[in-house]
């Protein structure tokens, strides 16, 4: 393709997006205002490239150099922005500057650019209000990794205009991710306020002493993951009855009850006590010096489970 995205900041959020796009053709060309990240970041593009090449793991047609040929980088924003028809904007989450980084975007893009920010809790209107191109700018939120967890939450500032929000979410379906569309802000957006809620209750069971850490982690994914990984809360629900409404006659008074008994008042405080607790349990399996190789074995079964689901898919 012959469009032109840009990335504005070459973390690995912003590696990850540019190697989404790469994969599909698109022209990358990543803005850091740090010479230095932004040849750590064209080395690790390469690098990560090519071993999930090796790996299988490599999304998109075109082999791994190609794809890293699409992706350039340059420390003049200017020339990053120039002609892009997206901008996926992805530097740390602080309101002052994001607030910065959008003023600065605001004088460069054309009248037709979106832009969205990888903001993972600020909204839109806390950083874009007054803005002469807000109309054409809202939060598009990755997960981690985001080149194997496809979600995306697109949430708009209350001026955010449809047609950027559909073009948001038309792109994000075009590269392979899995949008969602919130109709207004909402702190926490929709990923985390679910998140949050299965934590709440994870931290009530430990505190009062009905499971060890470990069995409540093993309650989640060898129980509500394996389902959740294709089927979500509601369409449990569905399945597991003659439908939801027969779901709902024959279960929610027990649910009810259940919560009614369990549930302790909301906001749930992870406090530091607990915490402690928790992180003895796992000191035998994951010491604090190995949690680097945790989580590379995390990716990998991510990564393996992304390309499961999509060969499933592909059948």
């Amino acid at each position: 393709m012959s469009e032109k995205i840009a990335i504005v900041g070459s973390g690995l959020i912003g590696q990850n997006w540019s190697m989404i796009f790469a994969a599909q053709g698109y022209k990358v060309h990543v803005f850091d205002v740090d010479p230095g990240q932004l040849t750590r970041a064209e080395q690790n593009i390469s690098r990560t490239l090519t071993q999930y090449e090796e790996e299988g793991f490599l999304r998109g047609d075109s082999p791994a150099a190609e794809q890293t040929k699409l992706v350039t980088f340059t420390s003049s924003l200017q020339e990053c922005l120039t002609e892009a028809i997206y901008v996926q904007e992805c530097v740390p989450e602080n309101l002052d500057l994001k607030r910065k980084v959008f003023a600065q975007i605001d004088q460069i893009v054309s009248g037709e650019t979106v832009v969205a920010s990888s903001s993972s809790c600020l909204p839109a209107s806390s950083f874009t209000e007054g803005l002469k191109n807000r109309e054409r700018m809202l939060v598009a939120h990755p997960i981690n990794p985001p080149y194997f967890v496809p979600l995306v939450e697109l949430v708009p500032a209350p001026w955010t205009k449809q047609e950027a929000l559909t073009m948001a979410r038309e792109l994000m379906e075009k590269v392979g991710q899995s949008p969602v569309t919130l109709r207004r802000e909402s702190l926490g957006f929709a990923l985390n306020r679910i998140q949050y809620a299965a934590i709440n209750e994870c931290w009530n069971m430990y505190q009062s002493g009905l499971l060890s850490a470990e069995d409540i982690d093993k309650v989640c994914y060898d129980g509500l993951g394996p389902r959740y990984a294709f089927i979500g809360p509601l369409q449990t629900m569905h399945l597991n009855a003659d439908g939801i409404v027969d779901y709902c006659k024959r279960y929610a008074d027990g649910a009810y009850n259940v919560q009614k008994e369990t549930f302790k008042p909301i906001p749930v405080q992870y406090d530091v006590e607990t915490a402690e607790k928790i992180q003895a349990e796992y000191n035998a399996s994951i010491p604090l010096d190995k949690i680097p190789d945790k989580r590379k074995w995390r990716d990998t079964r991510l990564a393996n489970l992304a390309k499961m689901k999509k060969q499933l898919e592909d059948k």
